[in-house]
């Protein structure tokens, strides 16, 4: 599994929300209600959803061997603060060597530092796939043992800023295509051997003498031949990292530039797809609102209350949930079967697929955590947790306890399709939706993603000020206590 932090250690309910869409400025209150916004500039067109990783911003960060590529590349990653910012190393690439190379390699006789030493494919077939919003591998290389690590890869998916690094970053016309912008880093080579010998000796246990041998033989002919002119297919060029501090520092405010353009653009499409023309979204045949029987109302009378103590709260929330999950689950596919009786009767009934009603209780359980930013508003992925072989299941219920802006949920859908799902086989279980938060989903997947709610909220009912609840996120805060 990729994730980007641990998950939480807060205790879960049978159905309390996994994902947080809580949403501020420029997709909460007023702005999000005010669905009429660029309709007729998008009448006639088909809205779908972009998440932020389908376009990745691409940094390439390329120099000789020792000249300060790797701190520079840290230096960025660190000081744009993004945490979903993953920095790639060519180096992983090298190919793997058989047993007379790897026995010249230990005599310090194979060439590392010409291009053919790293798989430039495989570089470019996962950089592509990232650019793609697609999960990748990056093998991992080992300098002690001069091979790749057998059996190790580190799993990438929903990266929004990729930095690469390596000595023939800006080589491959490939590679560079991909790329938003291109760093060389220049030192003399004087310079990059001091600083390699440090390396090498310190981190990767070479010995001096096989270090100058390397350097003189094949290090430093090939950065005069093949490293240094990748120098003219860079965007900028700073110097080595002593005395480069006013370059880095101009190149991170250019990028930071450019990912706030590309935030408030995610959010003005999230917002776009809230603006369709006015039809009554709760009327379509994919739109399931719990029937309000008397338990049901009883429920939401006691669940809105808010006088209710925390421990009340949680066994009617569990008590409605379970009411809410079940009634969901009728809409399992099913195949229909004969049953021939001890008469020989034939009688035709309905056989559940993997009868799901009777395993229920170990039904295979998977975590996404989507966060609002505090700033923007903007939903970011922080981590994924999905069981293996996903995509061959024959129904995925994606459940959160309430939808506002409906943000969150269309970045979790997107998510499982890009994990193979089908789109059919997605269904939204949630307790508490608005409906331009429904009107968003509906827009983003072209009316063909089934929701299920125990309450939605009309537009209506919304510019209504006694439903000024339906807007912050009270369910988590109550059900935890922390209200």
């Amino acid at each position: 599994m990729s994730h980007r932090i641990a998950p939480s250690k807060e205790r879960s309910s049978s159905f309390i929300s996994i994902l947080d869409d809580e949403t501020r400025d420029t997709l909460k209150a007023n702005t999000v209600m005010d669905g009429e916004v660029d309709v007729k500039k998008t009448k006639g067109k088909s809205s779908r959803y972009i998440p932020p990783w389908t376009t990745p911003y691409i940094i390439g960060i390329g120099g000789a061997s020792g000249s300060g590529k790797t701190s520079v590349a840290a230096k960025i990653v660190s000081s744009i603060n993004v945490p979903w910012t993953v920095l790639i190393s060519l180096d992983n690439f090298y190919n793997p060597l058989g047993p007379e190379d790897r026995a010249r390699a230990f005599k310090n006789e194979y060439d590392f530092d010409e291009p053919n030493a790293i798989n430039l494919d495989l570089a470019y077939k996962c950089i592509l796939n990232l650019k793609e919003g697609k999960r990748t591998n990056i093998p991992v290389y080992s300098f002690v043992h001069h091979n790749r690590v057998p059996d190790k890869n580190i799993v990438i998916y929903g990266a929004s800023v990729v930095v690469i690094e390596g000595i023939y970053a800006l080589y491959d016309r490939r590679l560079l295509d991909l790329m938003d912008l291109k760093i060389y880093v220049d030192a003399d080579l004087d310079v990059c051997l001091a600083r390699r010998l440090s390396r090498d000796i310190v981190s990767r246990g070479r010995d001096l003498d096989g270090c100058i041998q390397q350097w003189e033989k094949f290090v430093k002919p090939n950065a005069v031949k093949f490293v240094k002119p990748t120098m003219k297919n860079a965007d900028a060029i700073i110097p080595s990292m002593s005395d480069n501090a006013t370059a880095v520092n101009l190149i991170i405010n250019h990028i930071k530039s450019k990912l706030e353009l590309k935030s408030n653009e995610h959010l003005r499409e999230l917002i776009k797809l809230g603006s369709s023309p006015s039809q009554d979204v709760l009327n379509r045949n994919m739109i399931h609102e719990l029937p309000p029987t008397n338990q049901v109302l009883s429920l939401h009378t006691m669940l809105l209350n808010k006088n209710l103590n925390c421990a009340d709260f949680v066994f009617y929330f569990d008590r409605l949930a379970t009411i809410l999950l079940s009634w969901a689950l009728d809409d399992i596919p099913v195949a229909h079967t004969n049953i021939i009786t001890p008469g020989e009767h034939t009688m035709k009934t309905l056989l559940p697929v993997n009868s799901i009603k009777k395993t229920i209780p170990n039904i295979t359980i998977g975590k996404l955590l989507i966060q609002s930013d505090s700033q923007t508003g903007e939903p970011q992925l922080h981590c994924e947790f999905l069981p293996p072989n996903i995509e061959k299941f024959g129904k995925v219920f994606l459940m959160e306890g309430q939808i506002i802006s409906g943000a969150a949920m269309i970045m979790a859908i997107q998510v499982l399709l890009d994990h193979g799902i089908d789109l059919e086989k997605i269904s939204v279980v949630v307790y508490l939706a608005t409906e331009v938060g429904i009107r968003r989903i509906l827009n983003a997947f072209d009316n063909k993603v089934n929701i299920f709610a125990g309450m939605i909220i009309s537009r209506e009912k919304l510019q209504n000020h006694q439903y000024k609840w339906a807007l912050t996120r009270f369910l988590d805060s109550k059900y935890f206590g922390c209200d």
